[in-house]
């Protein structure tokens, strides 16, 4: 089992490795379920820590619906985490009939095919999870799925996260994150 720790700084990312996390998800603003950290910020936390770091893209709070202008900040945003050496990114886009988008992930792989990516709980926002989950395993850079199963939490959503670890094993798809 991994130990995956949420973390918003240089100081809490080597507290976690040094207290045994085997990854981090780098965010800011985590009471707004997590957005884009600064450019400082990344570029501390991946000088301080060796284990892999995996850096929230999200502009904003406000849905996972995203415009051409969101989308010039997601691509400045992860151009500028693969010049300071980062590759790992926890991201995720709906359509507004909340399946996923899939012209959105398309483009944010073009930007690097070394793009390593966890879809994030927009996943839990679709209309349907196994339908989401067959889309995203079309994609090999979508490497886990962070998921309570569609219910507020984990226990909530038990049944279904079964479900999705028994579609991962079938397929060899993306690793369900509970």
């Amino acid at each position: 089992m991994k130990l995956e720790v949420i973390v918003n700084n240089g100081i809490e990312a080597i507290q976690a490795e040094a207290l045994g996390a085997d990854r981090l998800e780098l965010v800011s603003a985590i009471n707004e379920g997590g957005l884009t950290p600064s450019y400082g910020t990344i570029k501390q936390v991946l000088n301080s820590v060796s284990i892999p770091v995996q850096v929230m893209i999200r502009p904003h709070s406000y849905h996972f619906c995203y415009s051409n202008n969101d989308m010039e900040i997601i691509c400045a945003d992860i151009e500028q985490l693969l010049d300071l050496g980062g590759n790992r990114i926890v991201f995720g886009a709906l359509t507004e009939d909340n399946k996923v988008d899939t012209t959105i992930l398309e483009k944010v792989i073009t930007i690097d095919s070394s793009l390593d990516i966890t879809f994030h709980r927009a996943f839990d926002e679709t209309a349907s999870l196994t339908d989401a989950y067959r889309t995203l395993n079309n994609y090999k850079n979508v490497k886990r799925v962070l998921t309570s199963g569609g219910a507020a939490n984990c226990d909530n959503g038990k049944e279904m996260l079964k479900k999705l670890v028994e579609m991962e094993a079938d397929l060899n798809g993306p690793k369900i994150m509970p």
